[in-house]
């Protein structure tokens, strides 16, 4: 018992000295050291990569986009002040990776319209682009899965996403887009495409950035999970099918009085051109007979 209590004196005579206080001193700064050794070097790997990753990405700027965009993103204006290529400084990665990987950049011809056509670089090269863009200045972001994948939700917070979004839908895209999703004219040249069985990243994307004519759909305007709740609603009509029998293209009363007219009142003109010309056969046979 004696040594016990001699013990815990000595112990206590320590804590209280000087010494023990710049040992507890060292300690701290070595665990706070080594938690920065676990967690720092992540960080500035990363941070890193994005820089190589930027790097290489203006060297493809510098051949594919720079003519049209400025070396620099800033872009490019005619001799006549008519702006030929549009500044990038602003736009963000987001619209990098919609616009380069659907195809339509680097655009062939300018034009009212840009068609989505084959892509041209590869998903790594798209993303050093995207980098490089992004760090000219603020923007939108390459948005994560769970943003906009259906898949992520349950069967009820799918039903629950399809109803929320086919009302946004309906009130703010179907005047381009068609109530269906399979698009339509727009002024001007332009038209809006087809949305139907489109990639749901790239719709988000799209919404995100508002493409050429596309209004541009901030979190602002419609919340990141309103966004994805659209999506939801043209993933449900992507797998609906057509109880009404022929689609005719799902262009609503265009293609529907196309029909009306060529066929409807087509088939009703020939059948009365048919009469006419049966009557007048019954007519002169009879002339004829009372001869």
């Amino acid at each position: 018992m004696r040594l016990l209590n001699r013990s815990a004196g000595r112990l206590s005579r320590h804590r209280r000295g000087p010494i023990a206080g710049l040992v507890v001193l060292l300690l701290g700064l070595l665990m706070t050291g080594g938690l920065y050794a676990v967690f720092a070097p992540a960080q500035a790997n990363s941070t890193a990569s994005q820089d190589e990753l930027a790097k290489e990405g203006r060297q493809l700027f510098l051949v594919g986009c720079a003519f049209c965009h400025g070396q620099n993103g800033e872009g490019v204006l005619t001799q006549d002040g008519q702006q030929y290529g549009p500044a990038l400084t602003d736009v963000g990665a987001a619209a990098v990776d919609f616009q380069v990987g659907t195809g339509r950049m680097p655009m062939a011809v300018p034009g009212a319209q840009v068609p989505r056509k084959e892509v041209v670089y590869s998903e790594d090269e798209i993303a050093a682009l995207a980098a490089y863009v992004a760090s000219l200045g603020t923007g939108p972001s390459i948005p994560d899965a769970d943003m906009y994948d259906p898949d992520t939700l349950s069967s009820e917070e799918y039903d629950d996403y399809v109803t929320r979004g086919g009302q946004i839908f309906l009130a703010n895209c179907t005047a381009c887009h068609n109530f269906e999703g399979s698009g339509g004219a727009m002024p001007r040249g332009g038209y809006a495409p087809r949305i139907r069985g489109v990639d749901p990243k790239k719709i988000y994307e799209a919404m995100l950035t508002g493409p050429q004519s596309m209004d541009t759909f901030s979190d602002g305007n419609i919340p990141p999970d309103d966004k994805k709740a659209v999506i939801a609603y043209l993933d449900r009509i992507n797998e609906q099918p057509s109880y009404g029998g022929f689609t005719l293209g799902s262009l609503g009363p265009v293609s529907e009085g196309l029909i009306a007219w060529l066929v409807g009142i087509g088939a009703l003109v020939g059948f009365a051109v048919w009469i006419a010309a049966q009557t007048t056969r019954t007519s002169g046979k009879k002339d004829g007979a009372d001869a």
